[in-house]
């Protein structure tokens, strides 16, 4: 096979990952392969509940990491949490308050964290997002735009802005967005026809966005959660506790998952081991079998 260069240019005997990381002609081993030591990662949405969660699963497995959130600080107890995690795995955590609906902000915020981060951006996962229910014959127009500016043309910023800066390093990156089972199928006794509406936006964002980015050593795939037990939902379940038996019902595992349940995940699609995936949507959600 003859030489294929990476995108920084450095020849390979073999075809290389698409994230632009050269594989040596023995096997990694599988704590290489889902290592993040020596890159920092962003999570949007990274103040509370799937989102920092998902933050502490980077860090355990290595990466500096920001959090960014609308929310002007990130939840007191999680945070806590994080900052010891941190301490304990020898990386660095930093919060930025973020409005992802503004381009410019959200661009300079990326560039001004790639500016001081203590290793390069090499992972985005972008989890911020809003959700409302509402019957669909009701549905104001503004709701739905917001709902599309903030979970979808909010999300395409973030991943330009994530792009953006992996290609100024040329070592390739790893973003991963999280859209949702509701993005490939319709919630049964939810009326979220605008959510979603936007996560299956997100899906085709990304099939799109990949196959343009790949050639220049950055894979973008997608997350599909199913049903979190999250602050939100347990909120929502206060008012509609009959939802929770319906929906363990909707899936075979006949249960809610729990935010933990996506740390893995999340790490191989931030790491080496899903070096050949890109454009991909991962579904986890109990193999759903709503309509």
């Amino acid at each position: 096979m003859s030489p294929i260069a990476t995108s920084n240019g450095t020849p390979s005997g073999i075809v290389p990952p698409v994230d632009g990381v050269s594989l040596k002609s023995d096997d990694p081993s599988v704590s290489q392969l889902f290592s993040l030591k020596g890159r920092t990662a962003i999570v949007t949405g990274g103040a509370r509940g799937l989102g920092i969660t998902l933050a502490s699963a980077l860090v355990e497995s290595g990466a500096h990491v920001y959090c960014l959130d609308i929310l002007p600080e990130a939840s007191p107890k999680e945070w806590a949490e994080l900052v010891a995690l941190a301490e304990e795995h020898g990386v660095t955590v930093n919060y930025r308050h973020v409005d992802i609906t503004s381009p410019d902000l959200v661009k300079a915020v990326f560039e001004g964290i790639a500016s001081e981060a203590p290793a390069p951006v090499r992972v985005l996962i972008a989890a911020a997002g809003i959700q409302h229910e509402c019957p669909a014959i009701e549905y104001s127009a503004d709701l739905v735009k917001r709902m599309m500016d903030v979970n979808v043309v909010g999300t395409f910023n973030t991943i330009q802005a994530a792009a953006i800066e992996m290609l100024k390093h040329g070592l390739g990156g790893s973003i991963i967005m999280i859209a949702s089972m509701s993005g490939s199928i319709a919630n049964r006794g939810l009326q979220c026809t605008a959510y979603n509406t936007s996560k299956a936006g997100l899906i085709q964002m990304c099939r799109s966005v990949s196959a343009e980015w790949a050639g220049q050593g950055i894979r973008v795939n997608t997350i599909s959660p199913g049903y979190i037990m999250t602050a939100m939902t347990a909120k929502l379940l206060e008012t509609q506790p009959e939802l929770e038996k319906r929906w363990a019902d909707d899936n075979p595992l006949q249960r809610v998952s729990q935010p933990w349940e996506y740390k893995g995940p999340a790490v191989f699609l931030a790491s080496d081991a899903s070096s050949f995936c890109t454009g991909m949507d991962l579904r986890v959600d109990g193999g759903h079998c709503a309509w």
